[in-house]
């Protein structure tokens, strides 16, 4: 009994051993694919985080001190040029102004009187330049007094929409406080930032630049349906970031975008002489991209990269490696450092054709 239960141990060990070396051989024997980074003319299309703002957009603030008698509109709602927003209570201002034309007119007949006197002589020209000039200050009086008294009503300076309204009825207003915003959502700018090397090679390559119209991506990861054109270039850069703000224009037919919002701006940016490299001949370890690069004895090294822009299913790449280094396109996750393998080498220019003909 003994003697059938070692010859089965044995049988089984003969067995775990020859599996090993079937698996040993296997892994020895196994070939992956290796390339090489290309340098082509291409074009990616780069994304910019941008803030949304009205082409217009001002506070709306009480001019004159006061209680606020009236509102006659609603947040949200849309407003055309001069229409009523506000009334502060004007009952102040209207005496003001009875009393200043009061004195006006009091003015006015002592000029009358003067100007009698002095034709017959009884009083010199001096008396009545001094009537005269009383007038005036009269008239200035009563100029000033319809002044304040229009400010007791509030208008809209352009076609807009009214944001949120913070004072109720009756509430005491101070000179310049807050009553709401109006937001001309007509048009609309994004603002975004761009860096130095980046706006270098917008402004010198006029020929070859990015081109002016971009596309929007809004929050919610749709396309804004109307292109923007990029219209302006900040006159300084940023000390901190290093970086220039660059400001697109975008229709807003619907009324879509307000302000406030944000969104990516894409724009296309050719490149020349671009080294690319396949995206699943890489991996990732925290936000760091690697590639595993061959080098003598077959062995394999990991590289980190830097990538200056992404087109579908390609990379392209700042800096890490060159188009004379040999790259792992596949099985990435299959080896470590200095590993040995067995590789068959394919053309990168090939490579790119089928990715492209898989893409289309």
């Amino acid at each position: 009994m003994k003697r059938i239960i070692v010859f089965t141990g044995l049988i089984a060990l003969v067995c775990l051993t020859s599996c090993t070396s079937k698996k040993e051989e296997k892994e020895e024997t196994e070939k992956f694919t290796v390339t090489n980074p290309v340098r082509i003319d291409t074009s990616f299309t780069k994304e910019y985080v941008s803030q949304i703002r009205s082409v217009r957009n001002i506070e709306i603030r009480a001019q004159e001190k006061g209680f606020l008698q009236n509102i006659y509109v609603d947040e949200g709602q849309f407003v055309k040029a001069g229409q009523l927003l506000f009334r502060i209570m004007p009952n102040v201002y209207q005496a003001e102004l009875l009393k200043a034309q009061a004195e006006e007119k009091s003015a006015e007949i002592e000029v009358l009187n003067a100007k009698t006197l002095a034709d017959k002589n009884i009083v010199s020209k001096n008396e009545l330049n001094v009537a005269q000039a009383k007038l005036q200050a009269a008239k200035a009086e009563v100029a000033l007094g319809k002044l304040h008294l229009s400010f007791t009503e509030i208008r809209a300076p352009f076609d807009g929409t009214i944001d949120r309204i913070p004072l109720k009825l009756g509430s005491l207003i101070d000179e310049g406080e807050l009553l709401t915003s109006l937001s001309d959502n007509s048009q609309m700018f994004a603002y975004f930032n761009v860096s130095e090397p980046e706006y270098l090679q917008y402004q010198t390559n006029v020929k070859d630049r990015a081109d002016n119209t971009v596309n929007l991506l809004l929050a919610n990861g749709e396309f804004f349906k109307y292109k923007g054109k990029v219209e302006l270039i900040e006159s300084e850069f940023d000390n901190e970031t290093g970086n220039i703000a660059f400001r697109a224009r975008f229709a807003n037919n619907g009324k879509l975008l307000r302000n406030g919002e944000t969104g990516k701006v894409q724009m296309l940016v050719p490149l020349k002489n671009a080294v690319v490299i396949p995206q699943k001949a890489t991996y990732e370890i925290q936000d760091k991209k690697y590639v595993f690069v061959v080098g003598k004895n077959n062995k394999v090294s990991s590289k980190e990269i830097t990538i200056t822009g992404e087109i579908p299913d390609l990379y392209v790449i700042n800096s890490g490696i060159t188009e004379n280094d040999k790259i792992l396109l596949e099985g990435v996750q299959k080896v470590k450092e200095d590993d040995k393998i067995d590789y068959s080498y394919i053309a990168p220019q090939k490579i790119i054709n089928n990715l492209r003909l898989k893409a289309e």
